[in-house]
């Protein structure tokens, strides 16, 4: 199992320790939405805190994997909950790795998923 993957499986089981055994201690994350995360300390702040707030991982499906000894570059499809209101979207993840274990990890959103389509935002 990739780190990518080993990382997705843990955030669907809203596991912390799991998370954090994929990433560097110095590890740097940047959600898809915008935040940074930089650290195991913010790490173990930041699930909790999204789960504790009706955050629920309900399907996040990787669709295609690429990986190389220093990165690993996937495609996947998001499904979730947020305060009782499930959303999808297509994302992306770009993820650096250093002495096993990811220290760099980007996500980006397809925005495509935001727009009807007539090009007005939902």
């Amino acid at each position: 199992m990739s780190l990518i993957e080993r990382y997705i499986a843990a955030w669907r089981e809203h596991d912390v320790a799991g998370i954090l055994d994929t990433l560097t201690r110095d590890c740097l994350v940047i959600e898809s939405f915008g935040p940074v995360y930089r650290g195991h300390h913010w790490i173990e702040q930041w699930v909790p805190t999204w789960c504790g707030e009706g955050g629920r991982v309900i399907a996040w499906t990787i669709r295609d994997l690429r990986c190389f000894p220093d990165i690993e570059v996937a495609e996947w499809h998001f499904h979730y909950s947020w305060r009782g209101e499930e959303q999808r979207f297509d994302g992306s993840t770009i993820a650096r790795l250093r002495d096993g274990k990811i220290a760099y990890l980007r996500e980006y959103a397809t925005t495509a998923d935001l727009y009807d389509w007539q090009g007005r935002f939902r």
